[in-house]
C-alpha cells in the first residue's frame, strides 16, 4: 500500500513539476467527481437566464458536472493554468481597447499543444492512458475543476483568483483514468469586504459571486450576434473586444507579472492603432491584423457592430 501511495506521489510531484517547466503559472490535481454542489449554482444561473444567447451551456450539461461522461473510467483531473498579462499594454489615449487575453495569437493552440506534451510525460510512465485535453473545448466546469485542484478560489467577479499570480490566466485540463496523488490544500475565498468589482461594472452586470452574461461587456462584445441593446450606450469605457474593468480593479492582480510567451505578444500594428483606425478597419486589414487570434471569435462583421456603437457614442 505504501509503494503504491509513494508513485502515487512521486508521479503528481512530476507531473506538477513538468507543468512548471512546459511555462504553466500552475499546475494541481484533483479527484475526478461529480461536483454536486457546482451543478446546483449553474442549474439556478441557468434558470435565471443569466446565460443570455449562450444556449450551448444548456446542452451536454450532466457531462459538465460529471467528468466521467468526458473520459470513460476518469480518475483525475489535471488542471493548469496559464499567464496572459501582457509585458506591453495597449494605448487606451485616442484608442479603443480590447481584452488583454486577445493582444497575442489564440490561447486554445498554445496550450493544447503544451498539454499534449505534458501528457506525453505522463504516458512515458503509465502506459497509454484513457485521456482528453480540455481548453474551453468542451462542458468542463474549467473554475470549478482548477478550484478543486488548490489553484485558487472563485471570487465575487467569478473569475478564478490565484493569491500569487492574481486572475490573468488561462485554465486547461487533463481528464485521464489514472489514479493519483490528491492531498490539495483548499484554497480560502479572501475577497472579504471588497466589492470593488462589483462597483466598478459600468454595465451593472455584476453582483457578488454572480455574472449576468446579458449586461456583461465581454458577452456583448464576442458572443452576442445581434445587435447591441441602445441602453448600453455611454457604457463600454471604450471596449471593442471583451473587457477587464472587474479583473484591472481586482487588488489580488497587484500580483500579476508579464507573461513570458512569445505567441501572445501583441503585433507592433496592433498597438499603433488610433479611433480612427478602428473605424477605418477593413476586411483584409482585420485579416492581416487578427487571424489566428480570439479576434476570430466575433469576425470582422462582430468587431465592426462593436466599433460602431462605441464610436457613436463620442
Amino acid at each position: 500500500m505504501q509503494g503504491d501511495f509513494l508513485s502515487k506521489k512521486l508521479l503528481s510531484d512530476l507531473i506538477k513539476s513538468e507543468a512548471l517547466k512546459a511555462g504553466f503559472l500552475d499546475c494541481g490535481i484533483s479527484r475526478a467527481r461529480h461536483l454536486p454542489k457546482d451543478e446546483k449554482r449553474m442549474e439556478i444561473w441557468l434558470a435565471e437566464g443569466k446565460n443570455a444567447g449562450m444556449s450551448y451551456l444548456e446542452k451536454n450539461k450532466m457531462k459538465r458536472y460529471n467528468p466521467s461522461l468526458l473520459v470513460d473510467g476518469a480518475k483525475s483531473v489535471i488542471s493548469v493554468l496559464y499567464n496572459y498579462f501582457p509585458s506591453v499594454l495597449m494605448q487606451t489615449e485616442d484608442s479603443y481597447k480590447i481584452a488583454k487575453y486577445a493582444y497575442g495569437n489564440d490561447y486554445h493552440y498554445v496550450m493544447k499543444n503544451k498539454l499534449a506534451s505534458l501528457l506525453n510525460i505522463i504516458e512515458s510512465r503509465t502506459g497509454k492512458i484513457n485521456s482528453r485535453i480540455f481548453v474551453d473545448s468542451a462542458p468542463v466546469l474549467d473554475r470549478a475543476w482548477a478550484r478543486e485542484s488548490g489553484l485558487g478560489y472563485i471570487g465575487k467577479n467569478t473569475a478564478l483568483i490565484n493569491k500569487k499570480a492574481g486572475s490573468y490566466f488561462f485554465i486547461g485540463h487533463l481528464i485521464i483514468d489514472y489514479e493519483l496523488d490528491y492531498k490539495n490544500k483548499p484554497v480560502a475565498n479572501s475577497c472579504g469586504t471588497c466589492t470593488k468589482c462589483v462597483q466598478a461594472c459600468p454595465t451593472d452586470a455584476l453582483e457578488p459571486f454572480k455574472l449576468d452574461a446579458n449586461k456583461c461587456i465581454s458577452y456583448l462584445t464576442i458572443e452576442n450576434r445581434g445587435e447591441i441593446p441602445a441602453g448600453f450606450k455611454g457604457k463600454f469605457e471604450n471596449y471593442i473586444f471583451g473587457c477587464d474593468i472587474c479583473m484591472d480593479i481586482c487588488p489580488w492582480n497587484r500580483f500579476a507579472k508579464p507573461n513570458t510567451e512569445t505567441a501572445f505578444e501583441p503585433k507592433q500594428e496592433l498597438l499603433e492603432m488610433r479611433k480612427q483606425d478602428w473605424i477605418n478597419l477593413d476586411k483584409p486589414k482585420f485579416n492581416s491584423l487578427f487571424k489566428g487570434t480570439a479576434l476570430e471569435r466575433s469576425g470582422f462583421k462582430g468587431l465592426k457592430r462593436n466599433i460602431a456603437f462605441v464610436a457613436d457614442n463620442e
